[in-house]
């Protein structure tokens, strides 16, 4: 199979435009490409497909899409480059009517991106069916012609990372433990010589006084793990780290303030920052890239049994700082709390943590974007940067001070877990929160929780868990490490 890229015209009723494969395409069979393509109905319009059979032999199948505009480049009411997201979406249209055909091999047109045009072919074919019996036909996509592999190669790469967050995310809880998902990442990194994977059991958490996390750990029965990944890609080993954070919940069912059952389901992903952050640091070992990485995944599950956390108890967290639990549902900031006291201690060039943190966060954004709360306008911009590159936008969000009274004003201990004026500016207050427990000056909270599943907003993704923003992650490491290159 073939997926070709066409151009609508830049005039009304204009003739469309291939680009130079569909070109080189057209040539080779004489023109007749062209000529069905303008016979055969109105333009395609963008991330549209139309498919040609026995046009060559070496193709017995291509199919043609939709690119949009030949000039989209970045688009700054959309934060985008939107360009690259009309490859992403095109290709993997393209290749997923492919798919429902059974062929197995397409090569794919690079569009002039190749990297976008990896990107969206990788992430368009991806579906969790391991626990099925009938699966999708397995699709291979590969370059068309040689000229970008380079490019193409890191789109493969890029993609395959956020495939790895979706992999995580979309499991049942019963196949990723904390254990199973610090298992999984370890694998994935047993091939790299400058990795080494530290999977701490609950006696190390315990000797660190990580009692936050501990209190929520403890409603389990599977003991908690704290997940610490060290990628040593810089020059030197004593060159200042970024530390990635991730919450881990493997499970969240709220604990003994337990969430309505419909829907419950899908608080398998609510360790979607600790898939999103591992799967960044293998994306990172896999492209090499010239920068010491740390991640750390505290990983547990929140459940309500005879040991849980009760609202209104007291928890004591590893700075000291106590901390009053008033609804166990606010569970992920705990976890945080500890893991963010921990990453003081690498000496970091800047700590960024993710989560899926507040249903608030959704609410404010929906999917449209990741929300981002950061003391550091230098970090805030290599992130704002990564993701107009990716299109997996970030979004600042405040950190005033009028939020941090909020959860300071606290009855029993020096915090409250949730804002006193309860719903109001949630995702504020959480992040609030999580500043008590930071002093580095470059540090950024990730809050994730609206764009954890696609329903059908990004066109190259499937129904699902999203394992967004992996990519933004990587593209910002990427930058990171050519910062400190230069």
């Amino acid at each position: 199979g073939l997926v070709l890229g066409i151009y609508s015209s830049e005039k009304d009723g204009g003739a469309a435009q291939l680009t130079s494969a569909g070109d080189a395409f057209d040539r080779l069979v004489s023109g007749r490409l062209r000529e069905l393509v303008s016979i055969c109905g109105p333009p395609l319009k963008k991330g549209k497909t139309r498919i040609f059979h026995g046009l060559h032999q070496d193709f017995p199948s291509a199919v043609v899409v939709g690119l949009g505009k030949k000039n989209a480049g970045i688009n700054d009411q959309e934060n985008w480059n939107e360009g690259k997201e009309n490859i992403r979406a095109a290709v993997a249209a393209g290749c997923r009517q492919m798919q429902d055909l059974e062929i197995p091999c397409v090569e794919v047109d690079p569009c002039g991106d190749a990297q976008a045009a990896a990107e969206g072919a990788v992430l368009g074919l991806h579906e969790y069916n391991e626990l099925k019996q009938k699966k999708k036909p397995v699709v291979t996509p590969q370059l068309h012609g040689s000229a970008e592999s380079e490019a193409w190669q890191k789109g493969v790469l890029y993609a395959e990372g956020q495939n790895l967050a979706r992999y995580l995310m979309e499991a049942p809880a019963n196949y990723i433990t904390p254990i199973k998902f610090a298992e999984h990442i370890e694998q994935k990194l047993r091939s790299f010589g400058n990795v080494k994977v530290h999977i701490r059991p609950e006696s190390w958490i315990v000797t660190q006084q990580m009692g936050a996390f501990l209190s929520v750990a403890k409603g389990s029965a599977e003991p908690p793990i704290f997940l610490e990944i060290h990628y040593s890609g810089g020059a030197n080993a004593s060159d200042h780290p970024l530390v990635f954070v991730g919450k881990g919940v493997t499970f969240d069912s709220g604990g003994i303030s337990l969430k309505p059952s419909s829907g419950m389901d899908a608080m398998r992903a609510d360790m979607g920052g600790a898939a999103t952050v591992c799967s960044a640091i293998v994306t990172a070992a896999a492209l090499n890239l010239p920068l010491n990485i740390i991640g750390l995944a505290p990983l547990c599950e929140n459940m309500p049994s005879g040991k849980a956390n009760k609202p209104g108890d007291v928890v004591r967290a590893k700075n000291g700082k106590t901390i009053q639990v008033d609804n166990t549902d606010a569970e992920g900031r705990l976890l945080l709390a500890d893991a963010l006291c921990y990453a003081h201690s690498f000496n970091a060039r800047a700590i960024v943590n993710a989560a899926t943190l507040t249903g608030a966060m959704d609410v404010a954004l929906g999917s449209a974007a990741t929300g981002v709360f950061t003391n550091s306008s230098w970090l805030w911009n290599h992130l704002y940067e990564a993701s107009v590159v990716t299109g997996d936008r970030v979004w600042r969000m405040p950190l005033f001070q009028h939020y941090t009274k909020q959860v300071t004003d606290s009855p029993l201990a020096d915090l409250s877990n949730i804002g006193k004026y309860s719903r109001a500016g949630g995702a504020c207050t959480a992040a609030a929160f999580l500043k008590e427990f930071v002093t580095a000056s470059h540090w950024a909270h990730l809050d994730i929780a609206g764009v954890m599943s696609n329903k059908d907003e990004v066109p190259y993704l499937r129904k699902g868990m999203a394992g967004r923003p992996t990519r933004t992650l990587v593209e910002f490491a990427a930058r990171l490490s050519q910062d400190s290159h230069n």
